[in-house]
């Protein structure tokens, strides 16, 4: 399950439980659609309470990263699960995405909506 909210910095989105390829192209959807509004949104996704995911969906996420690899600002995880996060790393490398991990959203969020210095210095 999916939960996406717009935000002042771009895209808060939760995964609860399974991510699926159906959530992955709400995803995907949303963020087409914020950057077509926005010039390099800022993303927060909180994988705190996702438990597996789907291979089919795995591969969909690197296409995608890589399909609109440039296209973001900064990207804040929060994971609380080894093995996920593992499997974020992975997909960033394969992406070139820069992320920071935090282990709580309140913590994430408060990163993406600090000052510009203070995000770079973190990276």
């Amino acid at each position: 399950m999916i939960s996406i909210r717009q935000q002042s910095y771009g895209l808060n989105v939760a995964l609860f439980n399974e991510f699926t390829v159906e959530d992955f192209k709400l995803l995907e959807q949303s963020v087409t659609d914020v950057i077509q509004e926005h010039d390099h949104p800022d993303l927060m996704l909180d994988l705190s309470l996702m438990r597996d995911f789907t291979i089919d969906m795995a591969w969909e996420q690197v296409r995608f990263a890589r399909q609109h690899m440039g296209e973001f600002g900064l990207v804040a995880i929060v994971v609380n699960d080894w093995w996920i996060e593992l499997g974020a790393r992975l997909s960033n490398l394969l992406s070139l995405q820069h992320a920071k991990y935090f282990k709580t959203a309140e913590e994430a969020q408060a990163w993406l909506l600090s000052e510009p210095e203070k995000q770079i210095e973190d990276l």
